[in-house]
């Protein structure tokens, strides 16, 4: 034993491989589905992708590994390159499942991005939706409401399925631009709601409230259609003038009086100091008490002016931080529960320093989100996503600005200048994006 903890690494049978083993994965990156080809073996999960390699022998580092492979396990030492140390037979064994490993990458990366598309095409939909619907309000308020609930019907109906909630970050060019706020508002409300298991007619209420809850603005000068922290008194005056005008407009289409509710309370704060009355607590609704918060995020993240932009890590922190008072607390607790402490579209750095960008967040498990890692031996069009659920010592040590990022990683990484966000309602399946 004192012989083999000496040594650079041993061979281990596959199936005597344990937890806590670090291993080494003597194949090309596109033959396994792990971002990277050396680590500690963390989960069973791990374990049974290592085994579908149909590997026979996995090199082992005893003095990297908290497990210690037994001499009965360890079937050859070697040192230096594993090639060059492998039998004929090893190396044989090695250069046969390339080929099949390249495979399974290729079906895994082909799943992925089949799954980040259908994100991409459900909010472009909705998108080009809320943009037809809001283009006929004025002149057919009627058909601007049977539109507007077919499209929150539909957002609802798939939400509310079996299986949890999937929330991933969207590409920059995703959906009509003029409607990006008011469906990103729509879509991250119904999510929340749904967590706080609102039953289906508050839902489609609330849908329709976030939906709607801008419409107004449109009748304003373009100058104080988005606040800004330099208005005058009168100008921000005029800008308030758009919460009575949205509820006009969602009057005219005929439209509940929780709807109208959630629209005109929807920059109200349960403290007081919101707008346009000034009402608080429970005087508020609770579909306004949700919009009010998603509406600030989204906000946050997406100003009007692209430099005053915060990250969602940032934009959640700051809400939780300094202005919880001003939020519903159950609606926030659960909306941090939802995102988690790094919302899709953080810039972070892993607990060992590599660079990611955080790509989704399941509703479950918000603490261990699934990130994108900068990786340069990597193509990026090949990285598959790692999920951190996977990887107990693979956590976020800090959040970061894209500015601080290595000019590598921030070309890599690509973080959004766009915050939006939509859903898929299963989970990934068995195997993909396996974390080291």
């Amino acid at each position: 034993m004192a012989r083999m903890a000496e040594s650079t690494t041993v061979f281990v049978d596959v199936e005597e491989l344990r937890i806590g083993m670090f291993v080494y994965l003597d194949l090309g990156w596109m033959s396994h589905p792990f971002p990277s080809s050396s680590f500690k073996i963390s989960n069973e999960r791990q374990l049974e992708a290592i085994r579908s390699l149909d590997l026979k022998r996995v090199r082992c580092s005893v003095a990297k590994s908290d497990t210690k492979p037994s001499t009965a396990d360890a079937t050859q030492e070697v040192s230096g390159s594993p090639m060059a140390s492998a039998s004929a037979a090893q190396a044989a064994e090695i250069l046969q499942i390339a080929a099949a490993g390249a495979a399974r990458r290729r079906d895994q990366l082909a799943a992925q991005k089949l799954r980040f598309s259908r994100c991409e095409e459900g909010f472009s939909r909705a998108t080009q939706a809320c943009v037809q619907v809001m283009a006929c309000v004025g002149a057919q308020p009627e058909v601007a409401r049977v539109k507007s609930q077919a499209l929150v019907h539909e957002i609802v109906d798939q939400m509310i399925g079996d299986g949890e909630s999937m929330i991933h970050l969207l590409s920059d060019g995703s959906g009509e631009r003029a409607a990006l706020h008011p469906v990103n508002v729509t879509v991250i409300s119904l999510l929340l709601g749904k967590a706080m298991q609102l039953p289906e007619p508050q839902l489609q209420a609330l849908g329709l409230a976030a939906l709607w809850h801008d419409a107004g603005k449109a009748q304003l000068p373009e100058r104080v259609r988005w606040r800004d922290p330099s208005f005058t008194p009168v100008e921000d005056k005029v800008h308030q003038e758009h919460v009575a005008l949205s509820v006009a407009s969602a009057q005219r289409m005929g439209l509940s009086e929780a709807i109208l509710q959630g629209i005109a309370q929807h920059h109200e704060m349960v403290d007081g100091s919101g707008f346009p009355v000034g009402v608080k607590g429970d005087a508020i609704s609770l579909p306004a008490r949700i919009l009010a918060l998603v509406n600030r995020y989204d906000n946050l993240c997406n100003p009007a002016n692209p430099t005053l932009a915060l990250t969602p890590h940032e934009a959640l922190a700051l809400i939780f931080a300094q202005h919880r008072t001003r939020f519903d607390a159950a609606s926030l607790n659960a909306f941090v529960r939802l995102m988690g402490v790094y919302p899709p579209g953080s810039v972070v750095q892993l607990v060992d320093d590599r660079y990611a960008l955080v790509m989704s967040v399941n509703g479950a498990r918000p603490l261990r989100p699934q990130v994108l890692v900068y990786a340069p031996e990597v193509p990026k069009v090949e990285a598959l996503i790692m999920n951190l659920e996977d990887a107990p010592e693979g956590g976020i040590k800090r959040s970061l600005k894209p500015l601080h990022l290595p000019q590598a990683a921030l070309s890599y990484l690509s973080p959004r200048k766009r915050i939006s966000y939509f859903f898929e309602q299963k989970l990934l399946p068995e195997g993909a994006g396996i974390a080291a």
